[in-house]
Formats: structure tokens, sequence, C-alpha cells
């Protein structure tokens, strides 16, 4: 009882509750469109290169805009980019709504209001996941992240199912035409959203400087890229799966409740694998659990490539749905435990870039070898690449704990008494840091303060150095170069307490408090 009490929680925030119902609707409708999109396809007998190039224009403007959409995020008004790109979408849809109507519609354009559409999301999805600290107590942080879930999944489940109804009792533009209403709701309920001002005690990031923080926390942040390596390289052969699914629907049945009953069958796969991995997660690693989900998705793939009747189609479905929810799940679950809160929102975004590519990419090799090879034969290969995905685990473990991201705070913020920093985006600012260190302990405190340079980097250093006083062998300077003064008050606020354990290393082996001086570049007026 108290479980479910703690997971309906966040219902009682009126904003959060009328966006999830608001939610679940739209979501209905995107999951409707696309299953529309790629019976229309079909049914343009444009071949599954075209069919499965659905697919490639769903996912390829995540790949395109993650980026700057992750920084916007960041830098802009959540409530109104999150504005704008509900409306961008209700229009294409309606577009699309017409143009399907009027019988106007060809492959190509049809790949094109499909690449639209999912550029307004890909624009949308960053900030919205960030958003949602903002919507509930952090109390029911986790809970409302866990509804997201299941409303997403309830989408997955009954879109696809009535979108097949829909299709064969009356026509693809019916269901185009749903998806266009269904926008209504989320408009309305975040137009009434009176969001508080943020407040910023730093200048605000530029697009430019914020994508490049972006990139360069990822390159620097071990645990991300080892992320981000796992999951590309499961997406890109996992993604051959729904790809092709239409088209091996289509040569099982005629009907479009053939293609949406599967995808419902996926839908409701992954919200079981969402009960199971709660049970699972107090059992096993999320290593543990994350390499059996990417070999059931495997051996899924598989099975749908040699499935030659329905009900054993609908089995494989089941299994990869659930399978599938398990692995994006705890994926996203250790993004955001391994991401502090000032780049939370661009990582996901190089996140989606990395998962829609490789979505993308594989979406087209998948489509164009089964051109070739055929339909069975191109999902076998597909479920052996995930094979070989999954043994990525053996070289490249997942952090199972979770980093304290709390903020570290160094204390006061410098202070300048020159006047050569009026402007503060002015630079570069040179950093030193002069250590006095223990005699017999130079080589133990060079290991410790290399370690550093990984973080001075990744939260805002572009060069980084350590250099010996020739004239007081127990000196040590280490230096830093930042864009501009706004950019090293940043720095201040990026540090977080897992960082600390770096910082304590480099104190066992130092006498007294390092001197720290900031110097700006020295223009010739």
């Amino acid at each position: 009882m108290k479980q479910t009490s703690g997971l309906l929680h966040p219902l009682r925030t009126p904003v959060f509750r009328n966006l999830i119902v608001a939610d679940v609707v739209s979501d209905i409708g995107t999951f409707m469109q696309s299953v529309g999109a790629a019976w229309l396809m079909v049914s343009l007998n444009a071949g599954p290169l075209y069919v499965a190039l659905i697919q490639t224009a769903s996912s390829l403007p995540f790949f395109i805009f993650a980026l700057p959409a992750g920084a916007i995020g960041d830098i802009a008004d959540r409530r109104k980019l999150i504005l704008f790109t509900e409306t961008w979408m209700a229009c294409f849809a309606t577009v699309l709504t017409v143009v399907t109507i009027t019988g106007r519609i060809t492959p190509l354009l049809l790949l094109v209001l499909t690449f639209a559409l999912s550029a307004g999301d890909a624009f949308e999805s960053p900030t919205w996941r960030a958003v949602l600290p903002e919507l509930v107590g952090k109390d029911d942080l986790a809970s409302a992240a866990a509804l997201n879930g299941i409303e997403f999944n309830l989408a997955r489940a009954v879109g696809p199912a009535l979108a097949g109804f829909v299709i064969a009792a009356w026509n693809v533009a019916t269901a185009f035409a749903i998806n266009a209403a269904s926008f209504v709701g989320v408009l309305l309920v975040i137009v009434r959203w009176k969001r508080p001002p943020r407040k910023r005690t730093t200048p605000r990031e530029t697009l430019g400087g914020a994508t490049a923080a972006a990139i360069r926390y990822v390159r620097y942040s071990p645990e991300i890229r080892t992320l981000f390596l796992r999951s590309g390289s499961v997406m890109f052969f996992a993604s051959g799966f729904l790809a092709l699914l239409p088209s091996l629907a289509h040569h099982l049945s005629k009907s479009p409740l053939t293609y949406g009953v599967l995808l419902g069958c996926f839908g409701f796969g992954a919200v079981v694998g969402a009960t199971m991995m709660q049970r699972g997660r107090a059992r096993w690693s999320s290593e543990a659990i994350i390499s059996t989900g990417v070999v059931l998705f495997g051996l899924s793939t598989m099975a749908a490539g040699t499935a030659h009747t329905l009900p054993w189609l609908l089995v494989t479905m089941l299994t990869g749905g659930a399978s599938w929810l398990v692995f994006i799940s705890l994926f996203n679950v250790i993004v955001l435990n391994q991401t502090p809160d000032w780049v939370r929102a661009r990582v996901l975004a190089v996140s989606l870039l990395i998962i829609q590519g490789a979505m993308a990419g594989g979406s087209a090799v998948w489509g164009a070898l089964a051109a070739r090879i055929g339909i069975s034969e191109t999902l076998i290969c597909s479920g052996v690449g995930i094979f070989a995905s999954a043994s990525l685990a053996f070289f490249f473990k997942l952090p199972d704990a979770p980093a304290d991201l709390t903020p570290l705070v160094h204390g006061k913020t410098p202070t300048i008494l020159s006047t050569d920093v009026t402007d503060a985006e002015s630079g570069p600012i040179l950093v030193t840091v002069e250590y006095v260190v223990q005699p017999g302990k130079e080589e133990k405190f060079l290991k410790a303060v290399h370690k550093r340079e990984r973080l001075r980097r990744r939260d805002g250093a572009y060069r980084w150095g350590i250099f010996r006083d020739l004239g007081s062998i127990d000196r040590y300077v280490e230096t830093f170069l930042v864009d501009s003064w706004a950019e090293h008050l940043r720095q201040h606020e990026r540090s977080t307490q897992a960082d600390r354990v770096v910082e304590e290393q480099i104190y066992k082996f130092v006498t007294g408090t390092p001197t720290v001086r900031h110097m700006a570049y020295a223009m010739d007026k």
C-alpha cells in the first residue's frame, strides 16, 4: 500500500497531473502517426528501403539537432521552448493530414513531413526531461519519472493498436488528424503553467559556449563515454527489429490492424518489463540486468526473423518489448546518476544524439540489406549483431553506484581588484595554484594532481599543466586556462562532492594551504 501511495503522490501536484494526462493523449497520437506513416509508405508500394527510411526520418533530427537543443534547454526559458516546439509539431501534423486527404502525398513528401515532425520532438525532448524537477518536489522525482515511463509505454501499447483499428475502419488520414488534435491538451497545460523565473549567480552561457561545454564534459567523463559507447552499439543493431517490423507485418497480413496489434504487444511487454525490472534491481546489479535485457532482445530479433505465424510473432514482440524497456530505462537512470544538474539537459541531448543517430543509420543499413537478402535473413543478422554488442560488457563496465553530484562549494567567489576584467566574457584567464609539497612525496603528489587535469578540463579549462619551481624544489605550480572570467566563475559551480576525493588525495602530500592566483590576458592599449 505504501509503495502504491508513493508512486501516485506526484499526481497531487496539479501541473504535473494535468501534464501527464495531456502527455499520454499526445503520445498516443504520436504513435498513431508513426504507425500511419509506416503503413502509408507500404501502401504506396515504395519498397522496404523507403519503409525503413521512415524510422530514419524519425530518428535523424535527434542526431542533427540534439546538441543545440540541449544547450538551448539549459540557457533559454524552457516553458517558451516547449510552447514553440509543440506549436511547430501541431502545424506540421495538420499539413500531413491535409496532403493525405487531398491525395497529394508521395513517399518523398511523407519522409519530409515525418522529418519535420521529429525535428520539433528533437528540440523538445532534452528540455522535457530536464523540466521534470521543476514540476514536482525532490522527494517525488523518482515516482514522477516512473509515472512518465508508465505513461509512455501505455501510449506505446494503446496508440499502435488504436491506429490499426482507425486505419482499418476509416483511413490513414484519420489517424493523422487525431495526432494533430492531440497536441491541444499539452499546449493548454503549458500556457497555464506559471514557471518561476530562473535565478542565475553567473552570466548566461552563449549557445556556442554551452554546446562546447557539453562536448567537453562528455569527452572528459569516462563513465559517460562508456554509457554512450554501449548504448550506441546496441541501438545500431537493435534498430533492425523496429525498422523492418512494418514490412514483416505486411507479409503476414495485409490488414493494418495486424501492425498496430504487434506494436501494442511490444508496448504491453514494456510495461511488464518495467515491473520485472524493479524486482530485479533489488537482487542484481545494473550491469547484469542490462546485459540480460540486451541478450533477450537479440533472441527476440532472431525469433522474429524465423516467425511464420502471427501468434509466434506476438510472443516475440512481448519479449522484445520487455527487454527493450529494461535496457532503455536503466541506461537513462545511470546517465542521470552520473550527470550534475548544470549540464544534465545537454548530456541527455548527447545521449539522444548517440541513440537516435545509431537508430537512423542502423535503420538505413538494415533496410538496404533487407532489399538485397530478404527480411528474415536481415533480422537474423541484426540479432547476431546485438549479441556482439552485449559482449562489450566484458571490456567496458557500467558504473553501478550513483555519483555524489552535490555542488562542491570552494568558498568565496574570487575578488577582482584590477579593472582589466570589465567584461565577464573577456579573456583568456590564467589560474595558478601553488603547492608546497612534503619532502619525499613528490611522485605521489604528481600522480594525484594529474587526476585533476581531467576535472579541470571537464569543467571548462582548455589547457592545463603542472610545473616545478627550479629555485625551490618543494614548490609546484598548477596552471590552467579558461576562455573568460565568466567561464571560470562557472567552474566554481560545476565541481561536485564526487570530485572531493581527488582534492583530498592531493592535499595529503601538501604543506599548508595552496596559493591561488587569477590573471587576465594583458591587452596592449
